[in-house]
């Protein structure tokens, strides 16, 4: 039920002000980074889906100086400007691809890191398993995404207005484990933080939406320019949910997860198993 389509273009428009405007973005990816200093891996070959503008690739060279970092993006626009990331002797790789089709190698990954970008999977239970596909054994799967309690403000006020899709549809933290155990995923751990924007009013918090390029790409949407007396409404609607202090709250469930590159795959009725994990320790 998503329009793939409508979802690249409108990142593509965003990729101009896209850092500018990221902010929430952006946080979510740091924290990612920083949840990778408590797991031991050092990766030769390092996937970042749904790079962006590149800010996060950028991160992962220079916290892995000896890998090649691939980034995918699916918004060319987005991806010329995570060309200028790195060094001169040393950029990224840069795919313009689908998360739902990755067009790698099996076993050709040894990080795969996705900020804030499994959302916009259209089949996001065969996203994990491409995912588990091109992860080597051992490889470590590590993402964020939004669970069903974001913008749960906004979706109230709409629903106020009018019975239609207007405000996008995220999956629950337990669905996306159910998906990292059918992928085959190893040890898969989840875990939620939540977080709360204020804005001044909700015409505010639209239009930051909007020029982030994460605006409603239902296929089920409403299509046409929305009248502006519907967007008062919706306006007056978010009303109820002003705080105290004046402003109005804008809730983000975010929803982390990592698993692991299984050690056994079964293939056609054998069991495989990569040969470094049968090499001896000494």
């Amino acid at each position: 039920m998503l329009d793939k389509e409508k979802a690249r273009q409108s990142f593509g428009r965003a990729a101009p002000l896209y850092d500018e405007t990221a902010v929430l973005q952006l946080e979510i990816g740091q924290r990612m980074l920083e949840r990778l200093d408590y797991v031991r891996i050092e990766p030769r070959v390092i996937l970042d889906i749904g790079c962006g503008t590149g800010a996060l690739t950028g991160a992962l060279m220079r916290r892995y100086p000896k890998a090649e970092v691939v980034a995918l993006d699916f918004a060319l626009p987005m991806l010329q400007r995570t060309r200028q990331r790195g060094r001169w002797l040393r950029r990224p790789r840069c795919l313009c691809a689908d998360l739902d089709a990755l067009p790698l190698a099996d076993q050709s990954v040894d990080l795969v890191f996705a900020n804030a970008a499994l959302q916009w999977s259209a089949r996001p239970a065969d996203a994990f398993a491409d995912i588990a596909r091109v992860l080597r054994p051992g490889g470590l799967c590590m993402f964020s995404s939004f669970g069903p309690d974001t913008l749960h403000e906004l979706r109230a006020a709409w629903a106020e207005v009018d019975p239609g899709d207007h405000v996008h549809h995220f999956i629950d933290m337990h669905d996306y484990g159910d998906m990292l155990m059918a992928a085959g995923l190893a040890d898969p751990v989840m875990d939620v933080d939540r977080m709360t924007l204020t804005y001044g009013d909700a015409m505010q918090l639209m239009r930051e939406i909007k020029l982030i390029g994460a605006g409603n790409a239902s296929s089920q949407r409403e299509r046409g320019l929305m009248g502006r007396s519907k967007i008062a409404r919706v306006c007056a609607a978010y009303e109820r949910f002003r705080g105290s202090d004046g402003r109005l709250p804008v809730t983000y469930e975010v929803v982390h997860g990592h698993a692991w590159g299984p050690m056994q795959r079964h293939v056609g009725g054998e069991t495989r198993v990569a040969i470094d994990v049968l090499r001896p320790r000494r």
